[in-house]
């Protein structure tokens, strides 16, 4: 378990689970979500979400994994761009073990 601080002030936090992020990583969810400028605001937020409900629609597949992830981090009432933010951060440190992971069960 992870946790990430949703808002500037610190008093919002959200748990993140390792189910969560390679849900994440499954969906390559964040490949070209942020702009060449490298912000984080609502917009991307927003695009997040549309991508997110385009791949629920068209999937054929059980997507209970992307569903899960929706519920409890996308659309969490308290989650806006600065909690994505943080998200995006936590994802790209834990990468590294993602990669290691892969190599360990090759």
């Amino acid at each position: 378990m992870f946790d990430i601080q949703l808002n500037e002030s610190g008093t919002r936090h959200l748990q993140i689970t390792a189910e969560n992020l390679h849900t994440i990583k499954k969906y390559s969810l964040f490949d070209g979500l942020v702009g060449s400028t490298g912000i984080v605001d609502e917009t991307v937020l927003d695009k997040l979400k549309m991508t997110i409900r385009a791949l629920i629609a068209h999937s054929s597949e059980d997507s209970k994994d992307l569903l899960d992830l929706c519920i409890d981090v996308i659309y969490h009432d308290k989650m806006k761009a600065y909690g994505l933010r943080n998200l995006i951060a936590l994802y790209r440190e834990q990468e590294s073990s993602f990669d290691q992971e892969a190599t360990a069960e090759a």
